[in-house]
């Protein structure tokens, strides 16, 4: 440990020299911005920004990058909070009760958690990746085909749990994503699914388009059915001195902050969608062990507080995977990855020894890059909650042209702006008849994860479906999905039990 704190102290005189402090403080900037936007996030950003690393040294491209991703993170919760649009995939939780609390007039407290949340993770996740790295790097190797598919259906299961929704409803919302997940090429055979033909459909429906349809054209629809007088009575307009948190609001969100960076590096460590997982976990287990579990989907800020925290630790975590194996976990860490050997350094056991200087300069840069963070997201809270005093006369059309545009950035493409347009008609019926669009848009980010890790489990044990109860961990997940699938039966019979012994 104290070697560790040794090397550390180096890579923060590396990470404080005046040319590594700009590209990081652009890098937390940009990343902001990305996340902000609809339709960009991480992945496009980071591999945009690339090509503008190419005559920088190493560490300092590394940083900047680096900046980039967790900056999004950090953004990404702004959109989903004042216009219930995501601003990137983790972002999709936060619309829950973000969005809930905005309406309340508590736009600037739901804010201001969120940075102040994603910075305390963002650092008990960066001393994870300081001190537990190797350990957590071994138990990370443990994971296989059979585990992943067995994790991921155990997501499936907690999505009953998330939104307060049926179980029934919950699950068909779940199958609904893993069909529209299975469109495009067979992920192992090569062959067009469910494409009728067209070559739009080939690389599948895009994922933000699903997205932002669902939650942003969906929301501006049901705006736009209410009368004139309650589009503009909708929201209460904060006073100053409500724009930042209350001593209950921060005393409610501290344990849901530690849970959920607790929650978020360990999924983290998980190969697949870390921060999707980790926020969609946070956000059941608040709604679980709250004394209070009605107020979810009502505005309550543990629901927050503790899916952002998440997703910011689970960024962190992320980094292990990638810096001590060589083995990206995550969408954006497989960019860093090409980014690191485009510079020529080659991740993995012997990094560290290799590349100490670029290593502990990122690390320590990660330190600093959370406070910047924090630093400009808190001053800014006034500015951002005050986006809802515009006339939603104003706001409606702004937010269509808002995704829209982040819609076409995405691959240039207008067939996805009539997908999007499609997705926030069927949104808006899903909206009226009482189903929720977060466990189809899980469904569809996790779907085709599962269904490979699925088919790769067939292939390693001949067809073979014990293979999934014969290894430990996949195992104690699949059991963990009958218990989650039996206790809501066990409620209703129970409830049904004690009523008909009341009647007698």
């Amino acid at each position: 440990m104290l070697e560790s704190l040794q090397h550390l102290a180096t890579g923060f005189t590396i990470a404080a020299t005046i040319h590594n402090l700009f590209y990081c403080l652009m890098g937390t900037i940009v990343g902001t911005l990305i996340g902000v936007l609809p339709g960009i996030g991480p992945i496009a950003g980071i591999a945009l920004l690339i090509p503008a690393t190419f005559g920088l040294h190493p560490t300092s491209a590394i940083i900047m990058l680096a900046g980039i991703y967790y900056g999004a993170m950090y953004g990404g919760s702004t959109t989903s909070i004042l216009l219930n649009v995501p601003g990137e995939t983790a972002s999709v939780i936060t619309c829950i009760d973000g969005y809930q609390m905005a309406q309340k007039g508590r736009a600037g407290p739901a804010l201001a958690i969120c940075a102040i949340g994603s910075f305390i993770a963002g650092t008990i996740g960066l001393f994870g990746l300081v001190f537990l790295a190797p350990p957590l790097a071994q138990a990370a190797l443990a994971f296989g085909p059979p585990e992943y598919f067995s994790l991921m259906v155990f997501g499936f299961v907690v999505l009953s749990n998330v939104t307060g929704a049926s179980l029934l409803k919950a699950l068909m919302m779940a199958i609904v994503g893993l069909i529209i997940g299975t469109i495009g090429l067979d992920p192992v055979t090569g062959d067009a699914r469910f494409t009728f033909g067209s070559i739009y459909l080939l690389g599948g429906i895009e994922f933000v388009a699903v997205a932002i349809g669902l939650f942003g054209i969906g929301e501006v629809l049901i705006n736009v059915e209410k009368p004139a007088g309650m589009l503009e009575q909708r929201v209460l307009i904060p006073r100053l001195r409500e724009l930042y948190p209350t001593l209950r609001d921060i005393k409610r969100s501290i344990g849901p902050i530690l849970r959920g960076a607790g929650i978020g590096f360990g999924v983290g460590l998980v190969p697949g969608p870390a921060p999707v997982i980790a926020t969609y976990s946070s956000y059941m287990i608040e709604r679980k062990i709250s004394k209070t579990p009605d107020d979810f989907g009502k505005g309550a800020i543990e629901g927050v507080a503790g899916p952002e925290s998440a997703n910011n630790s689970a960024c962190q975590a992320a980094f292990i995977p990638l810096f001590v194996l060589g083995i990206p976990f995550a969408p954006p860490t497989a960019i860093l990855l090409g980014a690191l050997l485009i510079h020529g350094v080659s991740p993995g056991p012997l990094m560290i020894s290799l590349h100490p200087g670029l290593f502990w300069g990122v690390v320590a840069s990660m330190y600093i890059g959370n406070f910047i963070l924090l630093v400009l997201n808190l001053p800014f809270v006034p500015l951002f909650a005050n986006i809802l005093r515009i006339p939603k006369k104003i706001l409606l059309p702004l937010i269509i042209l808002f995704c829209i545009t982040g819609m076409f950035t995405v691959n240039n493409s207008v067939f996805d702006i009539w997908v999007m347009l499609l997705l926030g008609g069927i949104g808006f019926l899903m909206r009226k008849w009482a189903y929720e669009g977060a466990p189809l848009l899980l469904a569809l980010v996790l779907g085709p994860k599962l269904e490979v890790a699925f088919r790769q489990s067939l292939m390693i044990s001949h067809g073979d479906f014990g293979f999934f109860f014969n290894r430990p961990i996949s195992m104690a997940f699949l059991l963990a999905t009958m218990i989650f699938l039996v206790i809501p039966l066990i409620r209703v019979i129970f409830k049904k039990t004690m009523k008909g012994g009341g009647r007698q």
